[in-house]
């Protein structure tokens, strides 16, 4: 049998694939409820109006077809929904006032001309120095050599490109620090166009054209993906397939080697023991460090060094015509240097405009992180007023909102630091047999990357399972 420690969306693919394979297995969930991360509600106002809210991602990246392909498996597929992609636009928050990023800008690229040199985002010695990418010479060192995110973009585009763009836009979605984040862990893309094009303008440009011509029907595909009832949809999906043993409320304290065989026994919270014959561990890292450090010292070591940083994010309703300076796209970005208590917006009902009723908004504002930790200390009548305050500054809205909902992810966020990957590479040759380590921690935070993640360690589980039959 194989124990898999943690409900999340990593134990819970993990579980479907080993379904699908045949394979007997219990899923173990210390908390009262499935789907860590990912958290749907639903709010009703007086009226019966709702609002679908999120606590965690609220899509997955369509590029990435693991989530899509499970949902597919699940009977899901005629649920997928795409984003609202006739507004696709990203603002900036510049000097104070949101500045929609230019025309043809691949995150941090720019790829047309002229919509980027209007743009007032960069001074005219910034653009001149991000232009210079086409003549600098590419990076000589050996192609899995690491670096931060901050010295690439410094390094290809300058200072205040890193400052304007690379800091908010790359690290934002980490939640991270530019000076610290691994970029072949979190960006590889960048480092292969690099090496490829000796630009990175020249080879995104080359791979925007190839991606034209090979979608010949000029509509522009959705970059996100979700469904009409939230990412919850995923995760009750997967339950109502999931036909094992699944215990919530249920905590292991302590995985025990069986010293006749290469199994392992498990001792529970609630004082019972079971025993597998592998085990899979989707918990955070830090957790997994303490379950490890009796069995696997030099693992928990390794694990005990991806850093977590906490985030939260605060829900906002409000009538439309309450919001009297509109983003006409998904949300908004903020700089570092725009210091403000806050990281980022999105405007929830225009990304997915299912998410709230007609006449109708749904703000979303994402604090904490890396880069304002304290945040995460104030009460929720601090943070309210907090994003009230940044709301009425940015956006003009004065009227209270229809409604709010919080939600905190405490250590919850890991941090892809420079030499992540070589680290997990590491600690993986290291584990004991028989013992597995899946999960936003390691090769990917996104959900397709974890259900990549889930499936390729069933494959490893199966592949011993068969190589090892008497």
């Amino acid at each position: 049998m194989i124990a898999i420690i943690g409900g999340g969306i990593s134990g819970l693919s993990a579980a479907w694939f080993a379904q699908k394979r045949g394979l007997e297995y219990v899923v173990l969930e210390a908390s009262e409820r499935w789907g860590g991360k990912l958290q749907t509600e639903t709010v009703e106002l007086e009226n019966g109006e709702k609002f679908t809210v999120e606590g965690g991602a609220d899509s997955f990246l369509a590029t990435k077809p693991w989530a899509a392909q499970l949902a597919r498996e699940l009977g899901l597929g005629e649920r997928l929904l795409g984003t609202n992609d006739q507004l696709r636009t990203i603002y900036v928050l510049h000097h104070g006032k949101p500045t929609p990023l230019p025309d043809g800008m691949q995150l941090i690229v720019p790829t047309m001309l002229w919509p980027f040199l209007k743009s007032p985002l960069l001074s005219l010695p910034g653009k001149l120095r991000m232009g210079l990418d086409w003549l600098i010479p590419p990076r000589t060192d050996p192609t899995n050599a690491d670096e931060t995110v901050g010295n690439f973009v410094r390094r290809r585009f300058g200072q205040e490109a890193l400052e304007r763009l690379g800091e908010p836009l790359l690290s934002g979605i980490y939640s991270g620090e530019s000076e610290r984040q691994s970029l072949l862990a979190t960006f590889p893309r960048y480092r292969q166009l690099e090496g490829e094009f000796g630009s990175i303008i020249r080879g995104t440009r080359a791979q925007k054209a190839k991606q034209a011509q090979e979608n010949k029907n000029g509509k522009r595909p959705a970059m996100f993906q979700s469904f009409p009832g939230g990412t919850q949809e995923l995760v009750d999906g997967l339950v109502e397939k999931l036909t094992g043993d699944l215990r919530l409320n249920t905590a292991v304290n302590r995985i025990l080697p069986l010293p006749t065989s290469e199994g392992y026994q498990l001792a529970l919270g609630d004082g019972t023991l079971i025993t597998a014959t592998q085990v899979i561990v989707t918990t955070p890292a830090s957790v997994a460090a303490k379950l490890l450090q009796p069995i696997a010292p030099r693992v928990a070591e390794q694990l005990e060094l991806i850093r977590a940083v906490s985030t939260g994010t605060l829900s906002l309703g409000f009538r439309t015509e309450d919001i009297k300076r509109p983003l006409n796209g998904f949300g908004m970005v903020i700089p570092l240097r725009e210091k403000r208590p806050i990281n980022a917006l999105t405007i929830s009902s225009i990304k997915f405009p299912s998410r709230a009723p007609d006449g109708h908004a749904l703000v979303r504002v994402f604090f904490g992180g890396s880069r304002t930790p304290e945040t995460l200390e104030k009460t929720d009548t601090e943070i309210l007023a907090m994003a009230k305050a940044q709301l009425e500054d940015i956006l003009g809205i004065t009227a209270e909102p229809l409604f709010h909902r919080i939600f905190r992810w405490q250590n919850a966020n890991p941090q892809y630091d420079v030499g992540h990957l070589d680290r997990i590479e590491t600690l993986e040759h290291s584990l004991p047999p028989n013992l597995y380590l899946a999960g936003c921690a390691y090769r990917g935070v996104g959900i397709p990357d974890c259900i990549a993640q889930a499936e390729q360690t069933i494959a490893r589980v199966l592949y011993h399972h068969e190589h090892t039959r008497i």
